[in-house]
């Protein structure tokens, strides 16, 4: 098989930027343009969006309030019809839910193999079920055990998610490990003199993060992390790209700090972008203790970029202390310490940098996009096999009856559905 078609269904995509969308977009260039397959897209919708690349296929979306995070409806005629005309070769599925239990029916349906990247560790998003901790936990853990099963191979973006599948649900076979790539090109070709004048930052030291504004990327710490810097140091600066839920809330409390004239909170910018805004950058910081690869942190390094970071899974992942950065505990003091340490020590701040380009270069996305391929022709001759993933069933997550917190669960996922039954 030369050629092939792969169908990739993801919640978020293209206008938003977070970790999956980047993840996407660097495999679908690399499998395209470099290795000759085809990539479809299907995702949610963007009212305002106009796709500048073919075959993104958008699926109806529901904006829910208070989160800048639209809920794609997994209903379309449209696709329906259109998906067997494709001739998918395999499907890969980015999330369990809602696309993802798409990508799944669609697979069943076409008899196509279910491949299943694990993207984040979804317990930690519990707290929007409204469940207790526990329960909450217990309960993401069984669903996403009952998604697995249905899929020929599952792909972890780092060690640390992969030992935790293992832990977890007792699963070793068809598990392997592929980080997302980089292209470094674009960092390295970046112009970050013209950003700098462009937003009018001159010669200040520019601390730069990039993620999503949601309360699991522990982004009161990084606030005031800086807080401690600022009164330190005259003309700095943090930069903040990136929206979701919290920003309103980061924005207040960056007033209580009295930083807020010192931070600038750019929202979403276009993803082109991000290189000359990184390029234009001094340091980048970052205090998420819920990243699975820190992918965000290695196109900073690309981009030439010392990091002053928490020490957690994913970003661990990609940064060696001392290294390329310093990582910290998660307290907002010692991750001020090292912002202060790196920028006041000139030896130390260019032997970091040096080491962000070697660092990065490890993370070349053709070579890992030859891995996904070989991954995709596995899971088509376990699919003719019949085989799918086999989990340890004396694991806890599959002796306990979840069934009323599942229906609690489904309640809410049917009121959601009542409000969008004419969407299609």
């Amino acid at each position: 098989m030369n050629r092939m078609h792969i169908g990739m269904f993801t919640n978020t995509y293209l206008p938003f930027t977070n970790g999956i969308t980047r993840s996407i977009l660097s495999f679908r260039q690399a499998l395209e343009a470099e290795l000759g397959h085809n990539v479809f897209i299907f995702a949610q919708g963007a009212d305002d969006y106009e796709d500048k690349e073919p075959f993104v296929f958008r699926y109806p979306k529901l904006e829910i309030p208070f989160q800048k995070y639209p809920l794609t409806i997994p209903v379309s005629r449209f696709v329906d019809r259109l998906l067997p005309r494709l001739k998918l070769d395999v499907i890969h599925a980015h999330h369990p839910a809602p696309m993802g239990t798409e990508a799944a029916r669609h697979a069943r349906h076409l008899k196509c193999p279910l491949v299943f990247t694990h993207h984040t560790y979804y317990q930690e998003y519990g707290h929007y079920l409204g469940l207790s901790e526990e329960m909450s936990r217990r309960v993401i853990e069984s669903w996403i055990a009952d998604y697995m099963k249905q899929c020929q191979h599952i792909v972890a973006p780092s060690p640390s998610i992969a030992q935790m599948i293992q832990q977890t649900y007792g699963l070793h076979d068809r598990l392997t490990v592929i980080p997302t790539g980089i292209d470094t090109k674009p960092y390295l070709a970046a112009d970050g003199h013209d950003m700098r004048q462009r937003q009018g930052w001159g010669d200040d030291t520019v601390l730069i993060s990039v993620g999503r504004m949601a309360e699991e990327k522990n982004w009161p710490t990084l606030l005031e992390a800086v807080a401690v810097v600022f009164a330190r140091r005259q003309k700095t600066r943090l930069v903040l790209l990136g929206d979701g839920p919290a920003k309103s809330d980061l924005e207040k409390y960056a007033q209580k700090l009295g930083i807020a004239e010192r931070v600038t909170f750019m929202g979403n910018v276009p993803f082109d972008d991000v290189p000359a805004y990184l390029k234009a950058a001094d340091l980048f910081c970052f205090a998420s203790i819920t990243e699975t690869q820190g992918l965000v942190t290695l196109e900073a390094m690309a981009a030439g970029l010392p990091v002053a970071a928490v020490a957690a899974t994913g970003t661990s992942d990609a940064v060696e202390h001392n290294v390329e950065g310093l990582l910290t505990p998660n307290e907002s003091q010692a991750l001020a310490t090292a912002v202060e340490q790196i920028l006041t020590d000139e030896a130390l701040y260019c032997r970091l940098q040096a080491a962000t380009a070697a660092k990065a270069a490890q993370f070349d996305i053709v070579t890992l996009a030859h891995k996904m391929t070989d991954i995709y022709h596995q899971a088509i001759e376990d699919k003719l096999a019949g085989r799918s993933m086999q989990m340890d069933e004396k694991k806890s997550i599959f002796n306990v009856d979840w069934k009323k917190p599942l229906e609690l669960i489904e309640e809410k996922i049917a009121e959601l559905e009542s409000r969008v039954m004419k969407i299609g």
